[in-house]
């Protein structure tokens, strides 16, 4: 598996090693033991799995807070998306950056988001699927979303079309009116 870092601690790009012949190939997306040689020890509990049916979905920016809070590692299934994380722990000096990433199921690449960071995608693609694991289970009272078109954010989302939003992402404040309850770990 080749692992990248991004300019956001803790932030990397994971991609697996397929091994295919006539029939397809096989990928081993997540090896616990490997991943924490590599220093990447994540304890996954959940795996969510979504279908966007339209093409520029956007599902986030959204976060789970402590005590309940997430590390996620996201794939595509099918399709294409755009990917993003965006730096919410006070005191980082990547606080507000953001990284995008495309994920697609041609190139098999992953996301891995620790926890401390918002996270959103879009669809590129009709009948998109996003696969992603949880190191926490879903806690509704510590759910929470900031708004995918924040100017102080500057997401350049790829956009051609309107928005397909839910109801929870269309009312999501704004970063200026959000206070995070993540603090930056200088593990240096």
């Amino acid at each position: 598996m080749q692992i990248e870092d991004t300019k956001l601690s803790g932030v990397k790009i994971l991609t697996p090693a397929r091994f295919g012949d006539h029939r397809g190939f096989f990928s081993e997306s997540w090896n616990k033991a490997r991943m924490e040689a590599a220093g990447l020890g994540h304890d996954f509990v959940q795996d969510n799995h979504s279908l966007s049916h339209e093409v520029g979905t956007i599902r986030g920016l959204h976060f789970q807070s402590p005590p309940h809070a997430q590390a996620k590692l996201v794939r595509c299934g099918r399709g294409c998306l755009f990917d993003v994380a965006v730096d919410i722990r006070k005191n980082s000096p990547t606080f507000g950056q953001w990284i995008g990433v495309e994920l697609s199921f041609e190139n098999g690449k992953q996301l891995l988001i620790p926890e401390g960071f918002l996270h959103g995608f879009v669809t590129r693609e009709p009948n998109t699927e996003i696969i992603y694991k949880c190191s926490d289970y879903y806690a509704p009272d510590c759910d929470g979303a900031v708004r995918f078109d924040d100017p102080d954010l500057g997401i350049d989302w790829g956009l051609n079309c309107e928005p397909f939003l839910s109801e929870k992402d269309a009312a999501a404040p704004l970063m200026k009116d959000f206070v995070s309850p993540f603090v930056w770990e200088d593990r240096a």
